[in-house]
């Protein structure tokens, strides 16, 4: 576990910038709400009113009076923009930087298998999503319990574990990608999870494109689905699996065979 180690290691800093940015903005969002939830109920009638836009939000499916409500919209973009920005950066660049940075000559000089040093570079990311979304659950949770609300949990964990997952689907696809590149993939990682956002919403606007929840994971980390069906759907999810098994067999096949530089 040696290159998985230095790998946690390289990336320590990163996952704790990500992890305190994403938890900070997650805190503050809890703790505006007993401020904000007399008033919720006013917002709720004005979003509801607003056409496309809030289609495009689930906004007309969710009582913004209420903490779930409130959290599966406000806290729910935060969880998932972030969250999907650092799977898909330390994804897409945790196997090009060898070449970008001259060090693949070093690594591969061991007496290590390829394969080897795509499944430790694989569980050193994996590994980090897992960590930032268990301190991002717990310091949900904590602030929950410091405003006085009961915590919802079977709502809270469904909509976590609903990111958690989108975010290991789009950690292997750009994992799959990243095999493929010579000098880093930052702005290619970041665009796929974009993109895949906005075709959420484009999703959620348009019943013709109905289809696309079979295309971005953001599909299946729908808040109004989850609060409503009390359940995540598996169906949604299992496709989103045969993605992220894709993206890793393509990356094990591409690195294994890479001319390397």
């Amino acid at each position: 576990m040696t290159i998985m180690i230095h790998e946690l290691r390289q990336g320590f800093k990163g996952l704790l910038i990500w992890t305190l940015s994403i938890g900070f903005l997650l805190v503050i969002c809890v703790l505006m709400f007993p401020d904000m939830k007399d008033q919720m109920g006013d917002v709720s009638n004005m979003f509801a009113s607003m056409g496309s836009f809030t289609e495009a939000f689930s906004m007309d499916r969710l009582n913004f009076g209420t903490l779930t409500g409130f959290y599966a919209v406000e806290c729910g973009n935060i969880l998932g923009l972030g969250g999907a920005f650092f799977a898909a950066f330390s994804a897409s660049v945790i196997l090009a930087k060898e070449e970008k940075e001259h060090t693949a000559e070093f690594l591969l000089t061991h007496p290590v298998s390829r394969g080897r040093v795509i499944a430790e570079k694989l569980m050193a990311v994996l590994l980090q999503i897992l960590i930032m979304n268990l301190t991002l659950w717990l310091m949900s949770v904590g602030s929950i319990a410091a405003i006085g609300e009961t915590i919802p949990w079977k709502d809270i964990n469904l909509i976590h574990l609903s990111f958690l997952i989108l975010q290991v689907e789009l950690a292997c696809v750009c994992f799959g990608i990243s095999a493929f590149l010579r000098r880093g993939g930052v702005g290619l990682g970041l665009g796929i999870a974009g993109i895949m956002y906005f075709l959420n919403i484009i999703k959620n606007i348009s019943d013709s494109a109905d289809f696309l929840k079979y295309v971005t994971p953001f599909g299946y980390t729908e808040g109004a689905d989850i609060i409503s069906n009390g359940s995540l759907d598996m169906r949604l999810i299992a496709v989103g699996m045969v993605y992220a098994v894709i993206g890793v067999v393509v990356a094990f096949v591409k690195y294994s065979r890479k001319d390397i530089k």
